[in-house]
């Protein structure tokens, strides 16, 4: 599924120009347009059936999942279980589908005003909007489709495994960019050094705090079932401290990044303006409303992922107890109190490494794209998809292991 992304990310889209979009990309993307073709594995560079990349479907995601607060009918059909969740997902399928629309035609808009160059568009018109519309559509449907498949039918989350996929494929040239600036003389072979230490140190420290846990112990009381005595022991619930993984940074990126996607293909003046003077990737508004958006996501996500008092219903239905704690609403507060102080030091690891880019630009003058979001997803989702690995691994060797003492036995 994987391999037919990346195929997918070769195709252009009918109707361009691309030996004159090649010569307008030749000197780099810079601000947005990087970041967003960063997300869509380069296919936007080379405006690609699939340049929408997995972007509408992670703002659709992010729409639903704030209308399950607000809207009483959307927060009872996500508690009817398989089927409501099926339903949720339909609604996601259709916003994924109605903002693509809107988006590509923006972007074939944006195409015929020679944004990317005078001559991209071989036949300009209605016919070729429809057209790029339909095609863009379409892409980033297919891509949706491809990841609920590998999700389904495969290991780990098909939505970041797309996504996963996309920017480790940027790294070869992201290495071919250094041995260019080494051989020109801009960065020095200890400045190459130094920077490989601090990505191995980020690393470490991301692998760190995704593997960190705060276990609260759980005491189990005594009690006859039959003729034997059950229960009496000590186990813990770990608590990670960072439940919401990467979806924080993915959702807060998506969703600063959609005013500038328009700005930049409607080629509003006065949007272009707003965007320039307070969502820059480097202004300080952009970067404040950035944490404050990954603050809130991580508390969202985390209230969506644990909720304490079916966790304390639960423990006292298993005749457990947090010692010191009474069983019940007590327990359930404490679970929430563990949980907020926990998800701020989360939310804070991620601000930092998020972070990290803007502070590698301005204050050392690195001139490409380090760490940040990018380096969060790829890490988390490799971390991730190994841990899903394993569990598969140890479940059949488990399976085989009971089939031969079967065997033994008989």
């Amino acid at each position: 599924m994987l391999a037919v992304y990346r195929l997918g990310c070769a195709i252009p889209t009918p109707g361009i120009n691309i030996a004159e979009l090649r010569r307008f990309f030749e000197g780099g993307l810079t601000g947005p347009l990087q970041i967003f073709n960063l997300f869509s594995g380069g296919a936007f560079e080379q405006l690609s059936i699939f340049a929408l990349g997995i972007m509408p479907y992670i703002s659709a995601s992010i729409i639903i999942q704030l209308l399950t607060v607000v809207i009483p009918q959307l927060e009872e059909l996500k508690k009817e279980g398989e089927e409501g969740r099926r339903v949720i997902t339909r609604y996601t399928r259709y916003g994924t589908v109605g903002l693509a629309i809107v988006q590509g035609f923006l972007m074939a808009t944006a195409l015929e005003s020679g944004l990317f160059g005078p001559n991209t568009v071989i036949d300009p018109g209605w016919s070729f909007r429809i057209m790029t519309v339909i095609t863009l559509t379409a892409g980033t449907a297919f891509i949706m489709w491809l990841g609920e498949q590998i999700t389904e039918r495969g290991i780990g989350n098909g939505i970041s495994l797309v996504i996963f996929a996309g920017i480790v494929t940027a790294i070869p040239s992201a290495g071919a960019q250094i041995l260019e600036l080494v051989n020109s003389g801009v960065l020095p072979p200890v400045g190459v050094f130094l920077l490989g230490m601090l990505m191995v140190a980020v690393i470490a420290g991301i692998v760190y705090f995704e593997r960190a846990q705060r276990r609260v112990p759980i005491q189990y009381a005594r009690r006859t079932v039959g003729r034997q005595v059950v229960g009496g022991m000590t186990s813990y619930f770990p608590l990670k401290l960072n439940t919401s993984g990467v979806i924080p940074p993915i959702f807060a990126s998506s969703l600063l990044l959609l005013p500038q996607q328009v700005g930049v293909w409607s080629n509003s003046i006065w949007l272009n303006d707003f965007i320039q003077d307070y969502l820059n990737f480097t202004s300080v508004p952009y970067n404040v409303l950035y944490v404050a958006m990954i603050v809130f996501f991580a508390y969202f996500y985390t209230g969506i992922m644990i909720n304490p008092d079916d966790l304390a219903d639960n423990i006292r239905k298993n005749g457990g107890y947090i010692p010191g704690i009474r069983p019940g609403p007590r327990t359930a507060l404490y679970i929430q109190q563990v949980l907020n102080r926990i998800t701020l030091i989360g939310a804070a690891y991620l601000a930092v490494v998020c972070l990290l880019p803007v502070i590698m630009s301005a204050q050392f003058q690195v001139p490409f794209y380090f760490g940040g979001t990018a380096l969060l997803i790829v890490v988390g989702v490799a971390m991730d998809t190994m841990g899903q690995v394993e569990a598969h691994l140890v479940s059949r060797n488990y399976e085989s292991f009971m089939r031969g003492k079967g065997k033994v036995g008989r």
